[in-house]
């Protein structure tokens, strides 16, 4: 009598059980990763924004063309950045996700306030707006 080599279907059936398990966690969790990297791009603008508004404003004694000003945030895959306020004595710029970080809005003035806007859609997948901080994660930790 030989012996067949090779494997049962309950082992393959068992297998792509495993891998499907494995997969529906995976995935997800790849996306939110991604996605909280994408994020960084913003808060890596806006917060490298402020040293220059504090040399334009020592140069200008005024915000009103920060934006043309030299080391201005350029557009990213992920974030573009305006300066949505200005005046003699006051900034506000905002960085406003696109691609595949769009739905998400943060913004920083001359004060250091941050603040996160978001699109209906992201606050109905979990992530929560702040007036205090960028919300970093789902849970609506903030970025430092």
């Amino acid at each position: 009598m030989t012996r067949q080599a090779g494997f049962t279907l309950i082992e393959l059936l068992i297998t792509l059980v495993v891998v499907g398990v494995l997969t529906a966690v995976a995935v997800p969790a790849y996306g939110s990763y991604m996605l909280r990297t994408r994020l960084t791009d913003a808060y890596a603008g806006l917060a490298g924004v402020q040293p220059l508004a504090e040399q334009y404003w020592a140069n200008e004694h005024s915000f009103e063309d920060l934006d043309d000003a030299g080391g201005f945030p350029a557009a990213t895959e992920n974030f573009t950045y305006s300066l949505t306020a200005a005046s003699d004595t006051a900034y506000t710029i905002t960085a406003t996700g696109r691609n595949g970080a769009t739905g998400f809005r943060f913004t920083i003035d001359q004060n250091g306030r941050r603040t996160s806007a978001l699109s209906a859609a992201r606050i109905a997948e979990g992530w929560a707006a702040s007036d205090r901080c960028w919300v970093s994660d789902k849970g609506g930790k903030c970025s430092e």
